[in-house]
């Protein structure tokens, strides 16, 4: 077994954390869409893969994984812009451009 001390130990635990939390993703959209009897992705959803995808960002940069590291900052910026286009149309906030454009 691995042994594992001080800044080693925090670092993989936060790790586990990130992966956690992007895994919960699925559970939480998988129970939503059973409830509705259709395909669902809620907000929680994004949330948590953003949640989880910066944690997973930071122990990427960490243990200076490259591919890692580019995998998951790539995603942050896809969860944080579906927010946006969440938030933007709850508001009535249609953005500079729009779809007939």
């Amino acid at each position: 077994m691995l042994s594992l001390k001080g800044w080693e130990l925090f670092w993989v635990l936060f790790g586990f954390l990130g992966q956690a939390a992007f895994s919960a993703r699925f559970l939480v959209q998988w129970i939503v869409s059973e409830r509705k009897r259709e395909s669902v992705v809620p907000v929680s959803f994004w949330y948590l893969s953003l949640i989880g995808g910066l944690i997973l960002f930071l122990y990427a940069i960490y243990k200076r994984d490259p591919v890692f590291i580019v995998g998951q900052g790539s995603g942050v910026i896809v969860y944080i812009r579906n927010l946006v286009l969440i938030y933007r149309k709850q508001r009535g906030c249609s953005g500079a451009f729009s779809a007939s454009s």
